[in-house]
């Protein structure tokens, strides 16, 4: 009787070591490719939480040692809200700023929204200008819709109009919400400018 509770004590331990093991297993470091899908989607932060924190040593080495401006945005946002590690927003701005240095489409137009709406920092209209003038020319729309808005609201040059005028002209998306409020955005926009100029926006490219 002794041997076999034994035995089945041996068999619970080892199912239970092996099941620690599978779920260690399962948890992989993203690809560059997927934690890009994953900011654009805004779901990288709550699904580093999904995979219970077991790769933020991983994350930080890629974003400290390796440089990698995808894993530098991660970083910084996990930082600046505390996510799976202590709360620091003046080292999670640092790596946001790294980010953006390394020409991060994402995160040249977190910086923009966050000067635009004084996320963080005091609000600074012509900085966040020219970090969304930036972000806009890599086709980030989230950018370009915003520079729009500011635009609208008279911030700006109008020499610069006309090429938002463009990237957003020829911007895609299958979104009829987003794509409505475009054709808004497209119309005050040509409202600024002569018809000319606007045929002339229309034709040509404004992007990398």
């Amino acid at each position: 009787m002794r041997i076999l509770l034994l035995f089945l004590m041996f068999l619970l331990a080892s199912a239970s070591a092996f099941a620690m093991q599978k779920n260690l297993q399962a948890v992989q470091i993203y690809t560059d490719n997927q934690l890009l899908d994953l900011i654009k989607d805004n779901k990288h932060l709550s699904q580093v939480v999904l995979d219970e924190c077991q790769l933020v040593q991983d994350i930080e080495a890629r974003a400290n040692k390796a440089n990698m401006p995808s894993y530098q945005y991660l970083w910084g946002d996990m930082l600046a809200y505390g996510v799976c590690v202590k709360k620091d927003i003046p080292l999670g701005l640092h790596y946001m700023h790294l980010a953006a240095d390394q020409g991060l489409a994402e995160g040249l137009e977190q910086l923009g929204r966050y000067y635009h709406q004084g996320k963080f920092m005091q609000v600074d209209i012509e900085r966040a200008i020219i970090y969304l003038k930036t972000a806009a020319s890599l086709d980030n729309l989230a950018a370009q819709m915003r520079l729009a808005g500011i635009y609208e609201q008279g911030y700006g040059s109008p020499l610069d109009y006309p090429a938002l005028y463009s990237q957003l002209h020829h911007s895609i998306t299958d979104d009829k919400v987003l794509h409505k409020k475009i054709s808004g955005l497209l119309s005050s926009l040509a409202n600024k400018l002569p018809n000319k100029v606007v045929e002339q926006a229309k034709i040509t490219s404004y992007t990398n």
